[in-house]
């Protein structure tokens, strides 16, 4: 999708366009507002033209397409908010960045009134400053992927639990080397430097090092097992339309995750833990204690088991013929309609219409759409265990297979039916 410049003046409360954060999220609010009073329309039977409203099927398809033709509606509204969404955070996000460097200036300010000014309160103050500026210069040059969450987004559009685990321990490493570091710039040879320098050895460093590394492997080890699993088709990922906040702590499909929250909760603590020590002994890197290291090592592997065990492959269990109230027992021919029982059809993060509207049943050489059927607040059809599909007047009778193709492009297994004349 093309990226246009963003104007960063709201044009009013009515405003719909899309190069504004606020007329594409109002666009959105609308599309979405349009799509439910259809979609619920439809589930009461109401709408359907007449020259479709005596044919069930014809009625069950129009009614498809049309919801079909209104989610990628949504959907489109829905990508235009979130690149608005994106270029905004940017902006605000540097402007957080130059307050909290101001708070920690009045904090060292008030600080100093009873003892004074120090060359340590200079350094933390300094740091902060090159820390700050630094991660402008990176925010501008990302503005329109979200700025400083470009390095934290995935590639499906969400916020990554081990990037961000990774990246809130670089920056208080970063940090921390900082300080001892200027203030070495501005010593004289005597006790003091010898201190600074015995605060950087390496024996008082090791856990915390250890930890670093062992955050930053298992970000990069969770890109490799996710993008092999993709590949091999074990594993389906759809995009999101912007990341959020409480993707590091859900699944794609927005429910709470044990593996993501342990994984935030355990990193968190240690977190707070190395950044007092750093308060209190701001001449030396954070030491930590190996039983907080391991800590995070045991929480680390639980999220990256977590990760290499999970599986959402489509699997066809059974094909049955769908039988009406008062019909007969009957083999299946074309026309019928069947029920595909299974699991892992609507993967994590395709629940949205536009998602449900690309599944598609391979059955022989035919392809059939699955349509959308609505019910009030949601649809009844697809479903993560079950598909109604009929079977077209273009399948030729016999043994034909079946396959089901999700909405991330991964194919099920192929089921043989018996289709008769």
């Amino acid at each position: 999708m093309a990226v246009h410049p963003i104007s960063l003046v709201p044009h009013g409360g009515a405003c719909t366009c899309d190069d504004c954060p606020h007329g594409a999220q109002e666009g959105h609010r609308r599309a979405v507002a349009a799509f439910l009073e259809k979609r619920d329309e439809f589930a009461a039977g109401q709408g359907l033209p007449a020259a479709v409203a005596r044919s069930a099927g014809a009625s069950r398809q129009w009614v498809s397409d049309e919801l079909t033709l209104s989610a990628r509606t949504v959907a489109d509204r829905g990508r235009e908010a979130g690149t608005s969404w994106l270029y905004l955070f940017s902006r605000r996000a540097v402007l957080a960045v130059w307050i909290a460097a101001g708070v920690l200036l009045l904090v060292q300010v008030g600080a100093s009134l009873g003892t004074g000014w120090s060359t340590a309160r200079t350094a933390a103050l300094l740091a902060a400053l090159v820390l700050a500026g630094l991660l402008t210069v990176a925010a501008r040059a990302q503005s329109v992927r979200g700025g400083l969450l470009a390095p934290l987004v995935g590639e499906d559009n969400r916020l990554s639990t081990s990037k961000a685990v990774a990246s809130a321990w670089l920056l208080l490493t970063a940090f921390a080397a900082l300080l001892p570091a200027l203030r070495l710039a501005a010593s004289e040879p005597g006790p003091q430097r010898r201190a600074l320098y015995e605060g950087l050895a390496f024996g008082r460093a090791l856990p915390l090092l250890a930890v670093v590394a062992l955050t930053s492997g298992a970000a990069v080890l969770v890109r490799r097992v996710v993008a092999v699993r993709i590949l091999g088709q074990r594993l389906q990922k759809l995009p999101a339309d912007r990341p959020r906040g409480v993707d590091l702590l859900t699944d794609d499909a927005g429910r709470g995750s044990f593996p993501d929250a342990q994984y935030v909760l355990v990193s968190t603590v240690v977190l707070g833990y190395a950044a007092v020590s750093l308060a209190r002994f701001p001449d030396r890197l954070p030491r930590l204690p190996w039983a907080l290291a391991l800590l995070v090592a045991l929480s680390a592997a639980v999220y990256l088991a977590a990760k290499y065990a999970e599986v959402t492959r489509p699997l066809v269990l059974a094909v049955v013929r769908r039988r009406e109230p008062g019909d007969l027992d009957a083999a299946v021919r074309p026309g019928d309609d069947i029920e595909i029982r299974g699991v892992g059809f609507v993967p994590p993060g395709a629940q949205t219409p536009e998602m449900l509207a690309r599944l598609v049943v391979r059955i022989g050489t035919v392809h059939v759409h699955v349509p959308l059927v609505p019910v009030a607040g949601g649809f009844s059809n697809p479903a993560d265990a079950v598909l109604t599909v009929p079977v077209p007047a273009e399948v030729e009778p016999g043994r034909v297979e079946l396959q089901v193709v999700t909405a991330a492009g991964v194919e099920s297994n192929r089921y043989s039916i018996d289709v008769a004349e």
